[in-house]
């Protein structure tokens, strides 16, 4: 695999596609700088070799059009900050003078474009067109795009002498800066320390997990994870499923799920899940009781039920004390976890016990020696809610790109380098 590690960046300006899509409050500050911290190191590789970092992300959606809200200008402080050195900030991301600046860079230096989606050709997409138009329209004005996306593509790739994807949360996007640009650089282009990172663990998962290996798979609908689930039947031992998903399989399997979330046009789908892991040998493990609910609120009404025997009224919204009890047993007699997706509704202080106790086993058999990825969306801010994102060992900062991983496709900004 070609990193950072196997280049020399002295005398050479780097271009670098990191993920600066962080949260701002309403005064434009930073909230949290997770996604900037987890780029320091590839950054610092480049200026401590004697090179410079031209830094490119996109933030929000603004869709093709310059929106105040989304400039990068804002993210600049908090990258200053947790670099410790001035951050040069071009207005725009192509043209004279973001050229003339970035051929000024002098070693050590860095520089950041503003917001790569404020051109609709980063993401190849004619959003000038309207909800309005015709299909016509929309043909020839995607087409337009594409055409005018190999400019943009050579402009940016103009301002550097190499390329760095160090951006896995956009892996998944056939965008100009993750999937385009490597080829204005070859032999040039490589992953940074995040993307090997990322690839190291879930490569580890899914081609040489030590035995027995155990998915979990929480969140709330079938239809968000059957390829996710369909490809994982060949590799693991023990697939637990839990949160709002669990319904749908309940009901297929005859219980009564009372105002429960179910997916109706799935109940045929969960029962051939069952049936493929069944004949794969795999232990696919359900709840076995719940946390009721006679509202989704913190504050409601409550009592524990098995997890066949819902009530006309209320709801599924974490999972019961023996379920706690059956996963953490199974999950300490793993070597190997991947868990995507919480147990329960874990933002509400009454309905968290589920998803902190499978939480907390993963830390413990992870501490004794198994091997421990986590991510997705809320399994990531549930490990950091509880403060026990040290305690495994990763968490993966690309929910959609890792499981289109998992599914086994191929991520365009991950093909553009690796070919």
């Amino acid at each position: 695999m070609l990193t950072v590690d196997n280049f020399n960046f002295s005398g050479k300006k780097a271009i670098v596609r990191v993920d600066f899509n962080v949260p701002l409050n309403s005064s434009f500050e930073v909230t949290d700088d997770n996604r900037i911290r987890a780029a320091l190191p590839t950054i610092n590789k480049i200026l401590s070799d004697g090179g410079s970092a031209i830094l490119m992300s996109h933030l929000g959606r603004p869709d093709g059009k310059v929106v105040e809200k989304y400039s990068l200008k804002h993210v600049v402080p908090a990258v200053e900050k947790a670099l410790g050195k001035p951050v040069k900030f071009a207005g725009d991301c192509v043209g004279d003078k973001v050229e003339s600046m970035a051929a000024g860079l002098k070693a050590g230096e860095v520089m950041l474009l503003e917001n790569l989606r404020f051109y609709e050709e980063e993401e190849g997409k004619p959003y000038h067109l309207g909800k309005d138009a015709t299909e016509e329209e929309k043909k020839a004005g995607k087409a337009s795009v594409k055409e005018s996306q190999k400019e943009f593509v050579k402009n940016l790739s103009k301002l550097a002498d190499c390329y760095v994807n160090d951006a896995f949360g956009t892996a998944h996007r056939a965008h100009a800066s993750t999937a385009l640009i490597a080829a204005h650089f070859p032999g040039n282009s490589m992953f940074g320390y995040l993307i090997g990172k990322e690839l190291h663990a879930m490569d580890k998962v899914l081609h040489s997990p030590e035995k027995p290996f155990t998915a979990i798979m929480g969140g709330a609908k079938v239809s968000d994870k059957i390829l996710v689930i369909e490809n994982l039947l060949d590799k693991v031992d023990n697939l637990i499923i839990g949160g709002g998903m669990t319904y749908t399989f309940i009901k297929a399997k005859g219980g009564i799920i009372g105002n429960s979330l179910c997916e109706e046009d799935k109940l045929d789908l969960a029962l051939e899940l069952i049936k493929k892991a069944e004949a794969k040998g795999v232990k696919l493990i359900l709840p076995i009781d719940q946390i009721l609910a006679d509202k989704f609120d913190n504050e409601a009404n409550t009592k524990i039920a098995d997890i066949d025997k819902g009530e006309a009224g209320m709801m599924g919204l974490d999972i019961g004390p023996k379920t706690i009890k059956l996963l953490s047993d199974v999950i300490e007699g793993s070597k190997t976890l991947l868990w995507n997706g919480p147990m329960g509704v874990f933002e509400m202080k009454n309905f968290q016990k589920g998803t902190v106790s499978v939480a907390e086993a993963i830390t413990r058999v992870t501490a004794k020696g198994a091997y421990s990825l986590v991510g997705g969306g809320d399994s990531v801010a549930a490990v950091n809610k509880f403060g026990l994102a040290e305690k495994v060992s990763y968490v993966s900062t690309g929910g959609g790109a890792m499981l289109e991983y998992i599914e086994g496709k191929e991520l365009p900004g991950i093909k553009a380098i690796r070919g």
